[in-house]
């Protein structure tokens, strides 16, 4: 049944996207305007053959030099030239194959073996010399890169062919081969051409032809991204609506295909929803702050799913022009589009003399970040300031953004001075998502109220649920059967990832009826966690849904075997099937990909020391430590190894560092503490522990272990008060009644 699902739904895709790529040029003979406009774009833009009109940067025998590589950039007749370092660390010319991007920087793609594009890491500033542009700089100032180092110019996290291609050309075809590590990746339009959004035009331009184009549904596209809508004011309102509900994501998900922070499922197609061919990232830290705003590059789709905009139905060309990119209006006309101009464009409003930068809207809503040295970039999620949370959890704020001289609790009593006051600073869902990093599991209940409410945008409904997954526990599984069957597939593959704490038994007939899931993302997600059930227990029409939903998972996942994260996936994938050498295998190329992989190590090593290869596994957690040093992870797992391997000295050393590093969750605290017991120390246990449940007042396993451990030292009265506290934080649990009658019986 699957199979036949599975096949029909291919078909469908097929023919959606059957018709051919026409070119940008073709659509200018009947859309001049939109053409036009989209001529010197930046998606018209995005990459160029190199030539004078090109090519921004000082090829004039110009030199840069870094980390005491002195880099030239020079001319032969019409070719545009760099000598710099390459693969083996000595200085050779590479000859500029492409053009890449155009403002407020420029990188050139340089070619090497195996039909790979590298985009070098000097790039060219394009920003007015008054900016401080019009220079070479190095895109990481800041660190000591060198051809050994994966972010060299030369290493896997360089590699057009891997990291920019799909979002910077047209129809691309990656063409990766496994066996020699090689690509022939080609694209129909060297450019982001109009087809790039709208699917295959060759339909499209036949109708046309023939005049039926009024006979054909989205006009022969794949798709109709049409979603701006109607907008008016409502009486007496400052805020307009839409006169009609939004009725498809088509056009935020099209733009999201590139505009996000996301993993690539499988092969592009035209008109599917985000999920069906990408899995974007959660919200999380260290992508994200706490409370949501942008920390590493996001991509604008995470940040604006969080908003109130999305929530009332915006689309991303209410605010730009999706043919110039441009925005509708200049300055805070874009925003006065739907909010009232004599409401908020108001010194009453803003509290900022109106022709100064802080009466700009974006500013206080949408504050910069910085990324690859000179390009700012907005967070969507349009928010309200709030330094009230900087000052309780550290996260920026947009006052403190512009008025870098002063700090949080300055802009935290100007706001009070001007009236604001913060009535939920304590009960914000930032704290939740804090707290329950730290291990503070007093934040399950409002994750579970995030979780199940309705209201509250989906990104942050799937990322309280993968939170409550980490946690485990009935709260988590009376939530996740809730949410499992959800309309909203970002909901269902988050919760399907948060049922991996229950035992394999217990997920299997919960997620059965999502193999055949209509959306790639939910089915990836089944997949991954169902890759443990034997087939041969399960009957035969069950194991061959495994089957197939199994192949799927594998043949995207080798779609992408050029990337060290898939790599790694796929021996995840492999351990839980019982097959250890590919598990090896795959583990072995993420490192050959990511020299630098730490996960990968412990994988790795985790794999070895099951098959009692301590030797080795030990090795390869060394290895790991020479690239990180204070990797709390690494020094964990190496004081775990040693404590099997009988050296409890060498192993307290290397569990103390780990704890002493851990700055977010328990684990390596709370395994240290144990160790501390286990190896004879308990008094140094149980100090440990105090200090720990600092962190974590209600924690359960702490306080139990605080408790067995002062039983054992004869001080049951202090036992006593933490088998009182257990009973309190867990009244239903039955162990923990127990436990304090018993204490309570000797401490009358």
């Amino acid at each position: 049944m699957l199979l036949t699902k599975l096949l029909f739904t291919a078909i469908v895709l097929w023919a959606a996207n059957a018709s051919a790529f026409v070119g940008s040029d073709t659509c200018q003979n009947c859309h001049a305007e939109e053409h036009a406009q989209w001529r010197g774009s930046h998606h018209d833009l995005a990459m160029q053959l190199p030539s004078s009109a090109t090519v921004l940067g000082d090829f004039d025998n110009t030199t840069f030099t870094y980390n005491s590589i002195t880099t030239r950039f020079f001319r032969e007749g019409e070719k545009f030239m760099v000598n710099t370092d390459g693969e083996d660390g000595q200085s050779q010319d590479f000859e500029v194959s492409y053009v890449f991007g155009v403002s407020p920087l420029q990188q050139y793609l340089l070619p090497l073996s195996r039909g790979r594009l590298q985009a070098l890491s000097i790039a060219w500033d394009a920003r007015a010399k008054a900016e401080g542009g019009q220079r070479w700089y190095h895109l990481y100032p800041d660190e000591k890169i060198d051809y050994k180092d994966p972010l060299h110019w030369t290493g896997t996290y360089q590699n057009w062919n891997t990291s920019c291609a799909e979002c910077h050309s047209t129809d691309l075809k990656k063409n990766y081969n496994a066996l020699d590590r090689s690509f022939d990746t080609q694209f129909a339009e060297l450019n982001v051409g109009c087809e790039a959004c709208h699917g295959p035009g060759e339909k499209h331009q036949a109708l046309a032809a023939a005049n039926t184009l009024q006979d054909a549904e989205n006009g022969g596209f794949p798709t109709a991204l049409a979603q701006r809508g109607q907008w008016m004011f409502p009486t007496d309102a400052n805020i307009a609506r839409r006169t009609s509900p939004l009725k498809s994501n088509a056009q935020i998900d099209s733009c999201a295909r590139c505009h996000s922070r996301r993993a690539t499922l499988g092969d592009y197609h035209y008109g599917a929803e985000l999920l069906d061919t990408h899995d974007p990232v959660l919200p999380q830290w260290p992508l994200y702050y706490p409370d949501g705003q942008i920390r590493d590059e996001d991509y604008v789709h995470g940040s604006w799913v969080q908003s109130k905009m999305h929530q009332a139905g915006a689309v991303c060309s209410n605010c730009h022009n999706p043919h110039s990119l441009k925005l509708r209006a200049p300055n805070n006309g874009v925003c006065a589009q739907c909010h009232a101009p004599a409401h908020y464009d108001t010194a009453k409003h803003h509290r900022h003399p109106t022709d100064s930068t802080g009466a700009l809207c974006a500013n206080c809503h949408m504050p910069e970040t910085t990324y690859m040295g000179v390009d700012d970039r907005r967070d969507h999620s349009m928010r309200i300031p709030r330094p009230d949370l900087s000052v309780v959890m550290g996260t920026p704020n947009a006052c403190n953004q512009c008025h870098l001289d002063e700090d949080a609790p300055w802009a935290l009593a100007a706001l009070r001075e001007w009236g604001v006051q913060f009535r939920d600073t304590g009960s914000h869902p930032a704290r939740a998502f804090q707290h329950i990093a730290m291990g503070d599991t007093r934040a399950v209940p409002q994750l579970v109220n995030i979780a199940s409410d309705p209201s509250t945008a989906s990104i942050w409904r799937a990322t309280a649920m993968d939170a409550l997954g980490q946690v485990g526990g009935r709260d988590a599984l009376q939530t996740a059967t809730q949410l499992l069957y959800d309309d909203n597939a970002l909901l269902r593959a988050s919760t399907v990832r948060a049922l991996d704490f229950l035992p394999l038994n217990q997920r299997y007939p919960l997620m059965q009826p999502l193999i055949a899931d209509d959306v790639t993302a939910v089915r990836m997600a089944v997949a991954y966690s169902l890759a443990g059930v034997p087939l041969d227990q399960v009957s035969p029409e069950q194991a061959a849904q495994l089957r197939v939903l199994f192949d799927e998972y594998l043949s995207n996942l080798q779609q992408n075997a050029d990337m060290p994260g898939a790599q790694l996936q796929l021996g995840v994938f492999y351990i839980a099937q019982g097959d250890e050498k590919a598990a090896e295998a795959a583990y072995r190329e993420a490192l050959y990909l990511n020299s630098q992989l730490i996960p990968a190590y412990l994988n790795l090593a985790d794999l070895l020391r099951g098959q009692s290869r301590d030797p080795a596994a030990r090795t390869i957690l060394l290895q790991a430590l020479a690239i990180l040093p204070e990797n709390g992870p690494t020094l964990h797992a190496l004081g775990l190894l040693e404590t099997r391997s009988g050296q409890p000295e060498i192993a307290l050393t290397y569990l103390r560092q780990a704890a002493e590093l851990e700055t977010e969750g328990t684990r390596h605290r709370f395994v240290y503490a144990i160790a501390l017991h286990d190896l004879g120390h308990p008094a140094k246990a149980i100090a440990q522990l105090q200090a720990l449940l600092r962190s974590v007042p209600q924690s359960a396993e702490v306080l139990l272990a605080l408790t067995d451990y002062n039983t054992e030292l004869g001080q049951r009265k202090k036992a006593l008060g933490y088998a009182k506290i257990l009973t309190q934080i867990a009244p239903g649990n039955r162990t923990y009644q127990k436990l304090y009658q018993d204490l309570s019986r000797d401490n009358p």
